[in-house]
């Protein structure tokens, strides 16, 4: 704690009264910030009580002191009062009465300061010239200067210099700093938050005693239920007055200006100050793009705006993910090269501080389905059941087809999954199965096969037929696995298959079928009502069964029959020929006269002849066997077995029947004759007859 009764002690020695000291030096001391001693705040609460107490005191001796407003204000045009007083030692009497100067700027006379007022003379500085006057009195200690007409030249700090004549003279290093304003003050608060009530203060000094100021607020029209209170306030010989104004600002008000005008009545000095105000609030509005569709490997730009105060911390989060932000009012994500993982919901949010707002949007990222997936290729039992599942991706969601070898199967699905059940399996359903995805930028398709193994099956071409060497038996299954066939002879108990070869047993598998041929030499006894005695017994069988069946004979008088036919047929056509042939000679005759000569000259060189070709039984034997029966896996077979005398097989089925069928026909041959003698001019228009000549 500071000596404060000793630095008392100094500062107001000799003989003061106590009325004095109470009325005039009391205020002055309590409110000078250069006031000596006053180290604490506490000290200030308790100054008010000492202080009286201690300048009663006899025997305190006073020293050089002055007190006055340290800093005071002005508007420009108008005058201020620098109130004053000032105290010298009571040892001191002023020789030839107290005087006193003002000076400007500084306090040593030593640097020559503007002099603003003196006492002894009217010499002051010029700018000052006409402007001051002094209100105190300096014998009352008394030192109050009025400064008129101010300008904003005349800023500065003011010093008072004591002059008692001789040696006397002290100049106080205490100062007044006056400012001289051309607008009002307004106090703004440092922080301005939306939604919270605001207290905006318009200051104007009152210290000019022959005028008193008028404060109005401007742009305040728009302003929510805005509230104005003015009040006047004296502190330390100095006066103020303000008008508050009191309202609760929005955002929209961010920025918003607004004005404080003073006025001195019976003047026409105006003052205005005006100002915009910084309302803080926190994101109002985050506008992002709308909803998008962009198709696969394109890009996108994601834009992002927000209203708020400050700047906001934005940032876009894809997910919980986030994947870039910046200090900015707005802020873009660009996305390149898209994929289908991409697509989702991304989040644009802001934060100032003064809250947090976010907005989504949904990116779609379009693309064509892909390939499907479907089960592995298959082998199933005849009668069992199987679901076939395929499954894509694509956007928009494809449609599923199954097709089963190029037909359609199932039903259409609008989906990215698809079963198709195959209920009861026979071998129909035996093939490929594709699974086909479409949407509207593209289609993907993929296949299984299913293979169905089911019982041996005979099929209607089974039989044993009648030829000319002997009887031929042929036995055709269907099966899965591929049936083993086998025949038995009931009548000689002779089971033949690949092992036994003696009666020219073959075997061929074409897909899931089998062909068994054999060819037997004997026709077997003949029954009472024509029939064959021969029986033959067909037996196929793979994994799931076996059947056996006794393949029916082909009655002989069938083959007769095509025998019979065939002939006829022959006869006929060559009965046609000589009669055309006949009737081409007879109308030669008639046109050339000589027919006779002509007939010699004819045989001698003969023109025409023909020849009876006869059936090329083998030939015909085959291709009816490569058409009928076995295909073209078999024919080098027949080929081969056909060599012999009796290796012929009899065909199976329709063609069968044409096996006796003698087709003779005859070959006509054209050569040019030699022209009749007085008909040269026939000779080379191809007119000429031939005879017919057999060969």
């Amino acid at each position: 704690m500071c000596f404060l009764y000793n630095d008392v002690l100094q500062k107001f020695e000799g003989q003061l009264s106590r009325q004095y000291i109470i009325h005039q030096s009391l205020p002055h001391v309590r409110d000078s910030v250069h006031w000596r001693g006053l180290c604490s705040t506490e000290i200030m609460m308790f100054w008010d009580l000492l202080l009286p107490l201690l300048l009663v005191i006899k025997g305190v001796r006073g020293q050089w002191n002055v007190w006055m407003p340290r800093d005071i204000s002005a508007m420009t045009n108008s005058c201020v009062v620098i109130p004053c007083t000032f105290m010298y030692p009571s040892g001191i009497r002023p020789y030839r009465g107290t005087h006193g100067i003002w000076y400007f700027g500084h306090p040593y006379p030593q640097l020559f300061p503007p002099v603003v007022f003196k006492s002894r003379t009217d010499i002051v500085h010029e700018s000052y010239k006409g402007r001051t006057k002094l209100l105190g009195d300096l014998h009352q200690k008394n030192c109050t200067l009025l400064i008129s007409n101010i300008g904003l030249e005349h800023s500065g700090k003011y010093y008072f210099r004591a002059d008692l004549g001789g040696a006397n003279v002290y100049t106080y290093p205490d100062y007044s700093d006056l400012r001289v304003l051309d607008q009002p003050t307004i106090d703004v608060p440092d922080e301005i938050v939306s939604d919270r009530s605001l207290d905006l203060t318009c200051y104007v000094p009152d210290n000019c005693p022959d005028m008193s100021p008028e404060i109005h607020w401007m742009y305040t029209d728009y302003l929510p239920d805005p509230i104005f209170t003015s009040e006047y306030e004296e502190d330390s010989n100095t006066a103020v007055m303000f008008s508050t104004l009191t309202f609760t600002p929005r955002p929209i008000h961010n920025g918003q200006l607004l004005g404080c005008r003073v006025h001195f009545p019976n003047t026409t000095f105006v003052y205005e100050r005006i100002i915009s105000i910084d309302v803080k609030y926190p994101p109002r509005s985050v506008w992002v793009n709308v909803s998008q569709e962009v198709m696969e490997g394109t890009s996108v730009m994601l834009h992002c705006d927000v209203d708020s105060n400050p700047v906001p911390r934005i940032s876009w989060h894809f997910g919980e993910e986030e994947l870039q932000w910046e200090m900015a009012s707005n802020f873009s994500l660009y996305l390149e090269a898209l994929i289908p993982e991409q697509e989702g919901v991304y989040t644009c949010l802001a934060d100032n501080g003064y809250g947090i707002m976010n907005t989504s949007m949904y990116l779609a990222v379009k693309y064509p389905p892909r390939d499907p997936v479907v089960n592995h290729s298959v082998t199933v039992q005849e009668g069992n059941s199987i679901s076939l599942f395929c499954s894509t991706q694509g956007n928009p969601a494809p449609t599923l087809t199954w097709l089963k070898d190029g037909e359609l199967v199932g039903t259409i699905t609008a989906d990215e999954l698809s079963e198709l059940e195959l209920l009861d399996i026979t071998p129909q359903h035996n093939g490929q199965y594709r699974c086909l995805a479409e949407n509207e930028y593209g289609r993907a398709s993929s296949s299984l096969n299913i293979t169905v193994e089911f019982a041996p099956i005979l099929l209607d071409e089974s039989k044993c037929t009648v030829v000319r060497e002997g009887v031929q038996c042929v036995c055709m299954a269907s099966g899965n696995p591929e049936p083993a066939i086998e025949f038995y002879l009931p009548d000689l108990n002779i089971t033949i298959n690949e092992t036994e070869s003696r009666f020219n047993y073959y075997t061929h598998t074409d897909g899931y079928t089998s062909t068994g041929m054999i060819k037997l030499r004997e026709k077997g006894e003949r029954t009472g009502n024509g029939g064959t005695g021969i029986h033959v017994h067909c037996s196929i069988t793979n994994i799931y069964g076996t059947e056996t069946v006794q393949l029916e004979l082909q009655q002989e008088k069938k083959y007769m029959m095509a025998v019979i036919v065939g002939t006829i047929g022959g006869v006929a056509v060559i009965a046609f020929i000589i009669a055309a042939v006949r009737y081409v000679g007879h109308n030669n005759k008639k046109e050339n006269g000589n027919p006779g000569q002509d007939l010699v000259t004819k045989v001698e060189n003969p023109s025409m002849y023909y020849s009876a070709v006869k059936k090329d039984k083998q030939s015909l034997r085959k291709k009816v066997l490569k058409t009928e029966l076995l295909g073209s896996k078999f024919n080098s077979i027949l080929e081969e077995s056909g060599t012999g005398e009796e290796g012929d097989y009899q065909p199976v089925g329709s063609m069968a029947g044409l096996e006796r069928q003698e087709l003779n026909y005859a070959a006509l041959e054209f050569i040019r004759g030699r022209p009749r003698e007085g008909a040269q001019g026939r000779a080379d228009n191809g007119s000429d007859y031939s005879e017919i000549k057999a060969k």
